[in-house]
């Protein structure tokens, strides 16, 4: 409860913070209501603050010099709506029944998604360098494990960065996946299948699209390219996705019941591409619940689940001048959850891609990924002591290629080999084909 009540007084005192900000702002403001000043650019109405990010406004199926992107624009507004489909089967084994599956693509797994985005630059009302978002979503998936299914709020908060861009504040309900960790292959949401991503952040009880959390996140931009940030979130359900899902359908629930404080904090160095330099990403991080989880040594709901990660992307070579941050890349991954409590305890991955593949295909990204997940001691113990087959661990590659075909559309294809594709029963190796489309409007 003490910790719930102290997010709920951090998250008051920005709104009644930032009314006297705008007010200040308000006086410099010279630039009539309905033209932008000079230095502004649409690409400011893009998200902002997070660890990955969506492609550039421009790049969109709907032309960004159209009446309809323009005239928005001239009162401060950006909508995008994005829609995704998913694909991915087994190739290696017949498909199961639907009700004894229990991976992605043991039967023939299908998804989609819509998500419509409204942002607002404040400065129209006086509150510079400001962002207001709001966004809903539906998600439909072919087997639930995978989803959740949900229809309902993905975003509301209020974005400012203060003293020169060195301190940036985001507060309200969002997904903190594309704030922290940066699990994103080239740090894109277009990435659409590259990678293996990790779970353990999630098990933790980190917000992920599209299931939000109420939040604060502050974000120190230090010198020479240090970054510290900070994360007050109400926690995810102990039991995972589809159970905060079915306790909180619309996403607006501020603090259900059990549900208590996730902690975030991440350190990082991030360094981008430039005529004379190569990009660098480092960034390392703790999190830690207060909300009870079942610890499956006691089989009673206990505190203390916690994790860490590190992460690091460094470019290699340059292919172009022009576009510096085309190259080869190559990255690693390490994170640790608490084995009483999570079941998946230990990721490590190792990735090799690379921006802009061949000279006519510009933005394209291909990319090699290598991983080991790690399955709790504590409970496969007990799974072998009730008589179930268990894997101990789970080993995959994965090799990826991201088309963009169009302005604004992506299509991701990635064959995964996975050894040991899931804790029990002891399923044979999948050979996994996966497929994403995605039209960013």
């Amino acid at each position: 409860m003490n910790a719930r009540n102290a997010l709920i007084r951090t998250v008051l005192a920005v709104v009644v913070i930032a009314p006297g900000c705008r007010s200040s702002a308000a006086q410099e403001q010279k630039t009539s209501k309905n033209v932008p000043p000079p230095s502004a650019s649409i690409e400011s109405l893009n998200i902002q603050g997070g660890d990955a990010a969506l492609p550039p406004i421009s790049d969109s199926a709907i032309d960004v010099d159209s009446p309809f992107r323009q005239s928005l624009f001239r009162n401060g507004f950006a909508l995008r709506w994005i829609n995704t489909v998913r694909y991915a089967q087994n190739t290696l084994q017949a498909p199961v029944p639907t009700d004894q599956q229990v991976y992605v693509g043991e039967y023939p797994f299908e998804g989609g998604m819509t998500n419509p985005i409204l942002t607002w630059d404040l400065r129209q009302v006086g509150l510079k360098h400001a962002q207001f978002d709001v966004s809903g979503v539906w998600q439909w998936v072919s087997w639930e494990p995978a989803g959740p299914k949900t229809f309902g709020l993905w975003t509301l908060y209020l974005y400012k960065e203060f003293g020169r861009d060195r301190v940036e504040i985001k507060a309200g309900y969002n997904s903190n996946d594309i704030e922290f960790v940066g699990m994103q292959v080239g740090g894109s949401t277009a990435s659409g299948v590259q990678g293996v991503y990790a779970v353990l952040p999630y098990e933790v009880g980190m917000a992920f699209f599209p299931l939000p959390a109420p939040q604060l996140n502050l974000k120190l931009n230090a010198t020479h390219r240090t970054y510290l940030k900070f994360g007050l979130q109400r926690s995810l359900d102990a039991a995972g996705g589809p159970a905060t899902e079915a306790r909180n359908h619309t996403g607006l629930r501020f603090a259900p019941h059990g549900d208590k404080l996730l902690t975030i904090s991440e350190a990082g160095f991030r360094r981008p591409s430039s005529g004379s330099t190569h990009a660098v990403w480092f960034r390392t991080g703790y999190m830690h619940n207060s909300t009870q989880y079942m610890n499956f040594t006691s089989g009673r709901y206990e505190l203390g689940n916690h994790a860490a990660f590190a992460l690091m992307d460094a470019q290699i070579t340059k292919s172009s001048q022009e576009h510096p941050e085309r190259g080869l890349y190559v990255g690693i991954s390490a994170m640790t959850a608490a084995s009483q409590f999570n079941a998946y305890d230990r990721y490590f991955e190792a990735r090799l891609y690379k921006l802009a593949p061949f000279a006519g295909r510009p933005q394209d990204v291909a990319s090699l990924v290598s991983t080991y997940t790690g399955f709790s001691k504590t409970l496969t113990d007990s799974l072998v002591a009730s008589g179930a087959r268990v894997w101990r661990n789970s080993g995959s590659v994965t090799g990826s290629y991201n088309f963009h075909l169009a302005p604004g559309n992506y299509l991701s294809v990635g064959l995964s080999y996975v050894h040991g594709p899931a804790i029990k029963p002891r399923t044979d190796d999948a050979l996994t084909f996966a497929a994403v489309y995605t039209v960013f409007f």
